[in-house]
């Protein structure tokens, strides 16, 4: 049982590093130009959809990861 829970948390933890690092080296850098004065606006939309689309792919991840815990753990 506690293999499997640290194993998740674990999983969480390198995930939120890998996002976090994402964000910080690919998505922070990113600048839009050409649209006058909503460059910055266009920029952080994007940026914000770029980090919720990550945010919802970990919470898959994550769910696929404690569904085959539990199901390992419920068949010992």
């Amino acid at each position: 049982m506690k293999s499997g829970l640290f194993g998740f948390l674990f999983a969480m933890w390198i995930l939120i590093l890998v996002g976090g690092g994402i964000v910080v080296v690919i998505l922070g850098p990113i600048t839009v130009s050409g649209f006058g004065e909503f460059d910055m606006f266009i920029g952080s939309v994007i940026k914000a959809i770029v980090a919720i689309i990550l945010v919802v792919i970990w919470i898959l991840i994550l769910s696929k990861l404690k569904n085959l815990i539990f199901k390992k753990e419920i068949k010992s």
